[in-house]
């Protein structure tokens, strides 16, 4: 590294669900050489997530600086005022991400960036990607270029797959690690002048979802702690900042708890009766579970299903065929609240819901009942506290449409949607899950070496990269610049934070018009969907 003090360049190295205290430990034992070069040489400590703990609220939290009340974005499928949904696009951000402002970028593998958005640089969108088929780069023609350089490129792993036969499991995402790892080298040979590279690995928060094992973990860690090390070697070439930076933590999980169980037994939640077609299907032992197995016997997909017919139909029979859904399922005219997504809980009111029987009122009345239910809630087999609850007013101040609140599982409890007959299930394959303490280790011209971070947070992450390099913050930013990270005397340090005014990114109403049947089936497989 050469001797100046200041940069304008930085590079983002995201890896989605990496724990703060398996670097730690790891890097203490001398494991993981280069993630031990990122803490002597660099700022590091905890990262804390959003709430909830998921990759599509704290990807654009990094990027932007801002909570989901101000980037748009509270899960991986909208909530609509109809009770139905869709996914989340890149298309639903509202504010400006780094790479707006930052030119020429280059962005690789985030979350939630497909469909590609044309920027002064490059983009390769990530998780929420349909597939390869699918217009995925800019410029276009880079889709291309890829295709050659990397014929078997995948934007993630068929998941459902490997449930059964874990065995084959790491070779497969030793696999996609390693074209993503291709990927990152031809954008780096290709766009040698940036002032922002911000390239994500999701790889290990997948593969840690279904397996969770010492031995096995810390293999797949030196593989990211050699990449650790070549971009390590590239941003000093360039006397650039490096950031690596995880959305969130993880831990083993060993219970499923089904929220909506507790809203049916108390009386919030009522399930559509079984009248009209689905009771007549559900007399002669027809599910919707049932239905897709069988179409699947006879090489009928759901995927075939969606790009045959439009979503609005699919979505219509699914509607009609017995089941234990969290939207299909309840009867909206007798219900009071209702979990959606990743355990964010909305209350049925009159105002923002087509049939809410909740006067805006009450609202904060029934909210208060619910924060009681679900902090009652106990596992007879187990002490101590089973949810973890949120109030949505104090995470999401500046929107009114968020959820009003959050429930998650607490350590090793996991949260579920479906309407189930009981209020524990078993975990089946998934082994790992979400924890809030991510990783954010720094390094570059003028970084503290061996600094602290202190109560660092995602959304402190584009502020303290802007600052760093000389940029102003946007004045609407929820992070802070993290001082910890700059060594005394450097002109990050001895300057004050500027700031200026931001517009609203080009947030659309408007769905996306792609088939997302491939993407719905790979969360679904890591049990972030139903």
């Amino acid at each position: 590294m050469s001797g100046s003090t200041h940069t304008e360049r930085a590079f983002v190295l995201g890896l989605d669900g990496v724990p703060w205290y398996l670097i730690e430990r790891w890097t203490d034992d001398g494991e993981l050489p280069n993630f031990a070069r990122l803490r002597e040489e660099g700022a590091a400590g905890t990262l804390e997530s959003t709430r909830p703990a998921t990759t599509p609220l704290a990807w654009p939290s990094i990027a932007t600086g801002v909570w989901p009340d101000k980037h748009g974005i509270y899960g991986f499928q909208r909530l609509s005022a109809e009770y139905s949904h869709r996914m989340y696009t890149s298309r639903d951000r509202t504010q400006p991400a780094l790479w707006d402002g930052l030119s020429p970028s280059v962005v690789a593998n985030v979350p939630l960036t497909y469909p590609p958005e044309e920027l002064e640089g490059t983009l390769v969108s990530g998780m929420m990607t349909p597939s390869t088929s699918a217009d995925f780069t800019y410029p276009p023609d880079l889709k291309d270029e890829i295709d050659a350089a990397i014929p078997n490129y995948q934007i993630s792993l068929d998941y459902p797959e490997y449930a059964d036969r874990l065995e084959e499991f790491p070779a497969a995402v030793e696999s996609i690690l390693s074209s993503r790892r291709e990927l990152m080298r031809l954008l780096m040979e290709r766009e040698p002048d940036w002032r922002l590279f911000f390239f994500v690995y999701t790889a290990p928060d997948r593969f840690q979802h279904l397996v969770w094992d010492d031995e096995k973990l810390l293999e797949h860690y030196r593989s990211l702690d050699e990449i650790v090390g070549e971009v390590i070697e590239y941003t000093d070439e360039r006397d650039a900042h490096l950031y690596v930076v995880s959305d969130h933590g993880f831990g083993p999980i060993e219970t499923l708890v089904y929220v909506n169980y507790y809203l049916e037994q108390a009386g919030y939640l009522e399930k559509r009766d079984e009248e009209g077609t689905r009771g007549a299907l559900a007399s002669l032992g027809i599910s919707r579970d049932g239905v897709m197995s069988a179409l699947n016997r006879v090489g009928v997909s759901e995927e075939a299903l969606v790009s045959a017919l439009p979503r609005s139909v699919v979505d219509s029979v699914a509607s009609q065929l017995p089941g234990d859904h969290a939207l299909y399922d309840v009867d909206y005219e007798r219900t009071t609240a209702f979990v959606h997504d990743a355990g964010n809980v909305y209350i049925n009111d009159t105002e923002r819901f087509e049939k809410g029987i909740v006067p805006p009122s009450e609202v904060e009345t029934v909210k208060a009942e619910l924060v009681e239910l679900f902090e009652s809630v106990t596992d007879p087999n187990r002490d101590g506290p089973v949810l973890d609850v949120f109030d949505g007013d104090d995470l999401f101040p500046t929107d009114e449409h968020s959820p009003d609140l959050i429930v998650n599982g607490h350590g090793v409890y996991e949260t579920r949607n479906s309407i189930a007959e009981e209020p524990f299930g078993d975990t089946g394959s998934t082994a790992a899950s979400h924890r809030s303490e991510g990783v954010m280790l720094c390094r570059g011209p003028g970084i503290a070496a061996g600094g602290e971070l202190r109560g660092a947070r995602v959304v402190d992450v584009a502020p303290t990269l802007l600052h760093g390099i000389g940029q102003p913050v946007p004045e609407n930013a929820d992070g802070r610049v993290l001082f910890d990270a700059f060594e005394d005397g450097s002109r990050p340090a001895t300057t004050r934070v500027e700031r200026t005014d931001v517009g609203r990114a080009a947030g659309d109403e408007v769905a996306v018009d792609d088939d997302f049947t491939g993407v719905e089936d790979r969360l679904k497989g890591l049990g972030y969907m139903e």
